[in-house]
């Protein structure tokens, strides 16, 4: 019989999963005008490591009963590697190159050696699922962390030129919904890991909502003040990964 717990996870995996898509826009704009324009990859690579970390830690070894953790963030980095490869692809500085997409990117590599590291450690310092979990779940938490606060710039940007343009809401709604929905997985059976780093993000996207409120009526309208200058592909970029 499917628990309440297994409920939570399964709708946790498919706010997550659409959390993963959001990008799909930006990557669909690289492939139309074939070329990267001013995005960046970093929190697509930022989003990969979150994930291996998150896969590692939902192993049986390292902490049971929690597959729901694996499925998901699976999925993501897969989704984060897609991503990255388009970019690659359409990346002007790297046309030429005798590459195999991402997979010989120097920043990809790196992320794989030091998971890979961290996995050896894992299992030959740590000899126990509590140890091993509080070992990978305090490096989990830290990046689902930063993650999670990764729009505290936008925020800043806000506040300052009083538009939410720059703060889509069903991205800050969705993450605010991420976040609560893990939190209460994480709850059900207590997973301290999960729920710290979920919960602070809950109450981040909570906070995210309450700045969309106060300037939402501040916010000039499209077409009805010539002065209002269009955000730069920089200041609205996001991966979608903060996900537990």
């Amino acid at each position: 019989m499917v628990n309440a717990r297994t409920i939570v996870g399964i709708v946790g995996n498919v706010v997550s999963f659409g959390l993963f898509l959001s990008p799909v826009a930006t990557f669909w704009r690289i492939i139309r005008k074939k070329d990267v324009e001013e995005f960046h990859p970093y929190a697509y690579i930022a989003a990969c490591l979150n994930c291996m970390f998150w896969i590692l830690y939902g192993l049986p070894v390292v902490h049971p009963d929690s597959t729901l953790v694996i499925t998901i963030n699976a999925v993501g980095l897969a989704l984060e590697l897609i991503y990255l490869s388009i970019f690659c692809l359409y990346d002007r500085q790297k046309r030429g190159r005798v590459i195999f997409f991402f997979f010989f990117d120097i920043r990809i590599l790196a992320e794989v050696i030091f998971v890979g590291v961290i996995a050896i450690i894992t299992f030959l310092a740590f000899h126990t699922h509590t140890s091993r979990s509080m070992f990978v779940g305090i490096l989990c938490d830290i990046f689902n962390i930063i993650m999670y606060a990764s729009p505290l710039t936008i925020w800043h940007k806000v506040i300052t030129t009083k538009s939410v343009e720059y703060m889509p809401f069903f991205l800050s709604l969705a993450n605010f919904a991420n976040g609560c929905i893990w939190t209460a997985y994480a709850l059900i059976k207590l997973d301290i890991y999960i729920l710290v780093s979920n919960g602070l993000g809950a109450i981040l996207g909570f906070i995210q909502l309450v700045i969309y409120a106060c300037y939402y009526k501040s916010t000039p309208k499209k077409g009805n003040d010539d002065d209002f200058v269009k955000p730069k592909p920089t200041e609205v970029q996001h991966s979608g990964a903060a996900m537990a």
